[in-house]
């Protein structure tokens, strides 16, 4: 296509291994920043929009309704569809502009996850009281069950969870606020780039949830970043590899197991 999004790639191609909703979806939020469209600004028709990504109309209304639970469209009935107005400022822009599949902004995702939630970690170290403490174990437990179950969602819950509970402990309303921007931003990720599938071990992050939760209780400011900054530098390792190897499934390389 002219405005440079990527061709299609629909179910059945050679490859086969990603749904059709999340190319869609893929493209609908390419078409958005090639467009220069911005929150509150009106896209075409369902038809047109179809006619735009190269996909069917099925398959977009699909990825529309996925992109309007997520936040990212607006769908007001009889009036269109329409670029969400994302309440998260000062990040408004930037975070109207994330492509969840474009692995350079999944890494700057990543990155400013690792700062963040450096910040967050060695607050909760200093201030966390014995309710956030409990709060925090807590929330590390039911990510042990979920991964010992293999339960990917019940996992992605507890982790959610786990994280807004160190941001809570750090006891910083915009820290607490930013943190949860990225959880969404993340959650894009795995849902439009990874189809809902994060690679890596469940155990291993669960363990590591533990970890911190522990250093956290104990006060030990240093031990508790060094296991965050390792869970989320894992985590961001995990999330690259997978991404890769869905879009570039004939590349050799590491694919993170499942």
């Amino acid at each position: 296509m002219s405005n440079g999004l990527n061709q299609p790639q629909e179910p059945g191609s050679e490859t086969g291994y990603r749904p059709g909703y999340e190319i869609a979806a893929e493209r609908i939020l390419e078409y958005i920043v090639s467009a220069g469209l911005r929150p509150g600004d009106r896209l075409p028709t369902e038809k047109d929009l179809a006619d735009a990504v190269q996909m069917s109309r099925t398959v977009v209304r699909e990825a529309v309704k996925i992109l309007s639970a997520l936040k990212r469209l607006s769908v007001q009935k009889g009036r269109g569809i329409y670029v969400a107005e994302v309440e998260d400022a000062p990040w408004t822009q930037s975070f109207s502009q994330f492509l969840p599949a474009d692995l350079g902004q999944v890494d700057q995702m990543f990155e400013f996850r690792r700062h963040i939630e450096s910040a967050t970690t060695m607050l909760a170290a200093q201030r966390a009281v014995p309710t956030q403490v409990k709060a925090l174990r807590e929330a590390a437990q039911l990510s042990a069950e979920a991964a010992a179950r293999d339960d990917h969602e019940g996992f992605n819950r507890a982790d959610e969870r786990f994280h807004h509970e160190v941001a809570a402990a750090a006891a910083n309303m915009f820290l607490l606020a930013t943190i949860e921007s990225v959880q969404r931003l993340q959650r894009e990720v795995s849902i439009i780039g990874l189809a809902g599938v994060a690679g890596g071990s469940l155990v291993v992050a669960a363990d590591q949830h533990l970890a911190i939760a522990d250093a956290v209780a104990s006060g030990d400011e240093e031990r508790a970043v060094m296991l965050m900054t390792q869970h989320i530098d894992m985590t961001m390792a995990q999330f690259q590899a997978e991404i890769r190897h869905r879009l570039f499934p004939h590349d050799e390389g590491t694919h993170a197991n499942h």
